[in-house]
């Protein structure tokens, strides 16, 4: 498993987000605070606080391909 910090800002963010995610197996969470929702879920990353970094988890030990597409979301 994998874990690192994004920033979604915009609504844009979110739906460029959510398709990349869609495009793999794994499962992957988000987490803010003590919420953890599917980041495949566009309603369930608008359910957090956009306003601070999200916690991405990654159940995979393979994500070289999904982290450099998410790269620019990086923190």
């Amino acid at each position: 498993m994998k874990s690192f910090n994004i920033m979604l800002k915009s609504i844009n963010d979110v739906k460029d987000f959510v398709n990349i995610v869609n495009k793999y197996e794994f499962d992957v969470d988000l987490s803010s605070g003590r919420y953890v929702v599917d980041a495949k879920s566009i309603m369930g990353i608008f359910s957090l606080d956009l306003s601070k970094p999200i916690k991405v988890e990654a159940h995979t030990d393979d994500c070289g391909d999904f982290c450099e597409e998410i790269k620019k979301y990086m923190v």
